[in-house]
């Protein structure tokens, strides 16, 4: 990977809806090689969607509620069971298998407290849990889905 495809893939990490021309443009190439840059990128699995980022707020989901479960389970079936239960709540926007104290940490997206108590009733009749606690977030401080780009191999 070197600089244009790095500089593709920033542009893309801000603006999906950008043609090839602009992109091409921006990166310094002519639309038909980016445009096959773009296809070697998403080939290879580095680009895995294009999507629209949607205002929570805007759709009365902007109450984020952080839930930390802890189980005293942990084999694949009890690890099957729940990750499918939770794939089937739509509220539950992220789900992550932590390392430490907390085995699993879930971002769940809900209209209010109300909301969040009928997911939480979902969750706790999925599988076996030790222990569930929910943080809610008072502010949003900082919220992105831009990937840091330095990192990549051979982009210098």
């Amino acid at each position: 990977m070197d600089k244009f495809d790095r500089n593709i893939l920033a542009c893309l990490q801000a603006d999906a809806t950008l043609s090839i021309s602009e992109i091409a443009q921006r990166v310094g190439l002519s639309p038909t090689p980016c445009w096959r840059r773009i296809q070697k990128l998403e080939e290879a699995g580095v680009i895995t969607k294009r999507v629209a980022l949607l205002n929570p707020d805007k759709l009365n989901v902007g109450v984020t509620v952080f839930v930390s479960v802890r189980t005293s389970e942990h084999d694949m079936d009890w690890l099957e069971t729940f990750a499918r239960g939770v794939a089937e709540i739509p509220e539950v926007v992220e789900l992550y298998r932590m390392s430490g104290d907390v085995d699993y940490l879930l971002r769940i997206q809900v209209p209010d407290i109300a909301a969040y108590d009928t997911v939480y009733k979902k969750l706790i009749s999925l599988a076996r849990l030790q222990d569930v606690s929910s943080s809610f977030a008072m502010e949003r401080i900082k919220s992105t889905t831009e990937l840091p780009l330095d990192y990549i191999a051979g982009s210098g």
